[in-house]
This record gives C-alpha cells, structure tokens and sequence, in this order.
C-alpha cells in the first residue's frame, strides 16, 4: 500500500476529558469506510484524497522510540482521525503490532472502530488489560443494518460490530459504544435509540457516549449534504439541513431534549453507563493512582 513519511506517532493530549487516553496514535492517514458524516474529511485538516488510505513509513519503529523515552505510562488512545481497522489492517498488521509494543511497555489502549476485525486482536488487548486499563469501543449509530449501510458504507454493518462488542465482552474486556453522531431528521427517533441501548445491554456493553446531532464545517459540508442528496432521494433532507442549520458547525437534533431524557432513563434502568467521567473511572478502576491521571 501508499506510504506517507511520519516523524512522530504519538501525540500528547492537551487533556484527557476524551476517554480519558493522555495519547493519541494514528498509524494509518485516511479513510476508506466511507462515512457520510466523517469530520476527518473538513478542510482544516488538509487531508488530500482522504478516502485513499496510506500508512505512516516506519511507524512501528518509530512507536516503539517513543514508548521507550516516556517516564510514565498511560492510556494511548486510536480511531480518531481514521479507524484503526481500515481494510488494509487486515494484512498490514499495524494495529495489532502496535497493540503488542503498548503491551510490551505496559501501557493501557483506547480503541475506537467501527469493524469488526478488532476481535483478531481479542487476546493482545486481554494481555494489555492484565496490568493497563483497556476500553473497546465501537460506533454504533443506526440500529438497522440498511440504515448504516447507507451511512457508512464500506464497513461492518451495525449487527456485526455488536457481534464483535459481545465477542470482547465475553473475553472480559470493557466495551462501549460511542453513539455519535445520531444524524438529524435520520436517526434522532426514539426507535433507533432505543433498540441501540437494548442491543448494546444483550452484547455485555458496559457504556454508551451520545451525541444527537452532527458536527458539519467546510469541505465535509459539501459531501455530506451531496450524499443525502444521493442515499435519500426525494426527501429534501439536504435542503431541510441548510434551511435548519445554515453554516452552523454543531448541528443540535431539534429533538434533542426529548431524546436526551428517554437516553437518559433507559440507560439508568439498563444499569449503562453515559457519563464521560464515569466511563473513564469505570475502565481504568482496579489499576492503581498511576493510571488515574484524569482525576
């Protein structure tokens, strides 16, 4: 595959609010999944073809410099900027040899994803849980698998990333789901929801982190809205969200209230955790004050 040369792998957090990882490591620059809504695509990050996926040249070496020089471990967190789990990942191994280089310098791992391949690397993440806090998460968005095949296209259908959620579950690692974006007048319905939160319960997940609305700045606006125009014809969706939000950058489901308390009381009633700092003090308890620097 494409190369791009890299300096660097891991960058330090300005804050650890975002799951509570004090790094963040992307091996792999663009994306192939497609998603509609990905903000990875905005202008402000001058990714040129972004759906062409390139690996960062050396990027093991370089990882493993880097872990070697830090004085204190901590949680490295992947799936930001691209999924970690691209199609590429399933012979390039460049996640899993990451995952085995955090678990050779005993630091705890973050991974966010919407693929189902993270289940190959089931048992170098159980080995990084032995002595590091370990959280697998996954996207989930829309409940029905046509409707996350029209939203995110070229990736595991919903139904199986909560076969792989079950799959680490049951292995004992600390699953979640973040649920964001729930897309305005798409998937901002109490069904949808719903069935997210009673799924994620049966497949063992631990928490769920939501966000109804979307984020739409320069250059994703563009394709986003060309392919709602194009997944959803006839329904005036993209006209509907110039009209409601205009050049807005966080557009709000106008449901969001609503939603919000029926989130809320199904989650209390389902035992799920929502909170983004209760999510972090969950995952990381039991592993001593060295791992808890979020607090």
């Amino acid at each position: 595959m494409d190369t791009i040369s890299a300096k660097t792998i891991l960058q330090k957090n300005k804050s650890t609010d975002w799951f509570g990882s004090e790094y963040n490591m992307n091996l792999y620059k663009g994306c192939c999944h497609g998603c509609v809504y990905c903000d990875s695509r905005s202008d402000c990050y001058r990714i040129d073809d972004f759906e062409r996926v390139r690996a960062k040249e050396n990027c093991l070496q370089i990882l493993r410099d880097e872990l070697r020089r830090k004085v204190r471990t901590g949680i490295i967190g992947t799936g930001a900027m691209s999924d970690p789990y691209n199609p590429f990942e399933e012979t390039e191994l460049l996640t899993r040899h990451s995952l085995e280089l955090i678990d050779a310098f005993e630091f705890g791992a973050m991974v966010l994803t919407k693929s189902a391949l993270i289940t190959r690397d089931t048992d170098v993440l159980c080995s990084i849980a032995e002595h590091s806090p370990v959280l697998c998460q996954m996207t989930v968005t829309a409940a029905d698998d046509s409707l996350s095949r029209l939203v995110e296209p070229n990736v595991s259908v919903s139904s199986e990333r909560f076969e792989a959620l079950a799959k680490m579950s049951e292995n004992g690692l600390f699953t979640g789901i973040v649920m964001t974006p729930i897309l305005p007048f798409i998937e901002d319905n109490e069904d949808n929801i719903l069935r997210i939160l009673r799924m994620a319960k049966e497949c063992g997940v631990r928490s769920v982190y939501p966000m109804f609305g979307v984020t739409v700045r320069a250059g994703q606006r563009e394709y986003f809205y060309s392919k709602l125009e194009e997944n959803f014809p006839g329904s005036g969706i993209a006209e509907r969200y110039a009209k409601t939000y205009g050049e807005r950058y966080v557009c709000t489901s106008p449901s969001v209230k609503r939603l919000w308390k029926i989130f809320t009381e199904e989650c209390e009633k389902l035992g799920l955790i929502y909170d983004m700092r209760e999510i972090i003090s969950a995952y990381k308890l039991g592993y001593g004050d060295s791992q808890l620097t979020f607090f």
